[in-house]
């Protein structure tokens, strides 16, 4: 067939024919959900010992081609750990993944071949639920919610995603964001997109279900999103981007007065620790974050530290100090793919990070694990 006898046959293809087929290519199929779903919130009430893993930056380069080679490494590792817990005194019910799931969100294709493929070794053959919240990859760098990169990424995250979060409607879904929360046990998770910090609705709904949760059963809160508030590379240092600098003037003070315990965030490729204690009426406290950005992404380095002065200065009445508890290496090398276990025992929280490949026997605190609470006087 000539080219011009073949564009005279798709001129009569009806156009509302061609988009359903375009649309057909481009769709994201639903990541199956996980075989052993998470139970009602009520029956999971007198839960006070589990665990689940966190990791963020999944994204490979490859994306689009073929299966993500390093993020398949750490799934593997992951479903060895769920393997090993299962049957034990605080089994891994779960995994959150902070953002960054593929180079591009906005192409359907980066997810379908490269990322749902692995995601489902954890909900089918492993059983777990998994739950994810939007990066910077995913949905673009606009604060712009009608921005047509962010919106497509939002589409193809609530696509992928729409078998895992909880129910469209439920009062643990904010409608049209990529924003939620669920309830295991004595803890209560939130994930929120920190590519919009400002955005004045998701953060109503994030303030509302803190202020509303019952906190002689709810001992620990624990949000997982993408942006660190406070980091030492490419991201950190002396650079302070935009969604960081909301997060730390906006969101900060709603995390001191809700007394969130953990804080477990990516956008960094590489693994750091940050303490954050403050003072208030009820005595001391600290807020633990956690940078796992190892999940497959290039990985980055140590780039120098953030400056904080604004930062303690502007929480001087609450005595906020921060410590840089696990620092990462100046070389890549030695920072290596990973994710991480956290372990929750009743009001006593701590992890174990694990390196994957060469990055096995990983130890960022001279060990691999450390508790996250201070000892009392």
């Amino acid at each position: 067939m000539s080219f011009v006898r073949h564009f005279a046959v798709l001129a009569f293809v009806p156009t509302a024919l061609i988009a359903q087929g375009a649309a057909a290519r481009d769709s994201v199929t639903p990541i199956r959900p996980p075989k052993n779903p998470l139970p009602a919130e009520a029956a999971t009430a007198g839960v006070t010992k589990f665990s689940f893993i966190a990791y963020g930056d999944t994204r490979g380069r490859h994306d689009g081609t073929e299966l993500q080679a390093e993020h398949t490494l750490v799934v593997e590792g992951m479903l060895s750990a769920i393997k090993k817990s299962a049957g034990g005194p605080d089994p891994i019910r779960f995994v959150l993944q902070s953002g960054d799931a593929v180079v591009n969100g906005s192409i359907a294709k980066a997810l379908t071949v490269s990322y749902i493929p692995i995601i489902e070794r954890l909900t089918q053959d492993a059983g777990v639920p998994y739950f994810f919240t939007v990066g910077n990859h995913d949905v673009g760098a606009s604060f712009d919610l009608a921005d047509p990169r962010r919106v497509a990424g939002i589409r193809n995250f609530l696509d992928a995603n729409s078998r895992l979060l909880p129910p469209d409607g439920s009062a643990h879904r904010l409608k049209g964001y990529s924003t939620f929360s669920f309830g295991y046990g004595n803890t209560y998770f939130i994930g929120f997109d920190s590519n919009i910090p400002d955005d004045s609705v998701q953060f109503a709904w994030v303030k509302a279900q803190l202020e509303s949760l019952d906190r002689t059963r709810y001992v620990n809160v624990a949000l997982f999103f993408h942006h660190p508030l406070f980091s030492s590379g490419p991201h950190g240092g002396a650079i302070i981007e935009k969604q960081t600098a909301s997060l730390r003037a906006k969101w900060a003070p709603l995390f001191r007065a809700q007394h969130v315990r953990l804080l477990l965030v990516g956008h960094e490729h590489l693994y750091e620790h940050w303490v954050e204690r403050y003072t208030d009426a009820s005595g001391a406290h600290r807020i633990d974050q956690i940078v796992s950005g190892g999940g497959g992404a290039p990985l980055y380095q140590y780039v120098g530290e953030p400056d904080l002065t604004a930062y303690t200065k502007a929480g001087a009445e609450a005595k906020v100090n921060l410590e840089h508890l696990a620092r990462p290496s100046t070389d890549p090398g030695a920072n290596p793919f990973h994710f991480v276990i956290v372990h929750v025992d009743g009001d006593k929280i701590s992890l174990e990070v694990v390196g994957v490949d060469w990055g096995k026997g990983f130890a960022p605190y001279r060990s691999s694990g450390i508790s996250m609470q201070d000892k009392t006087p």
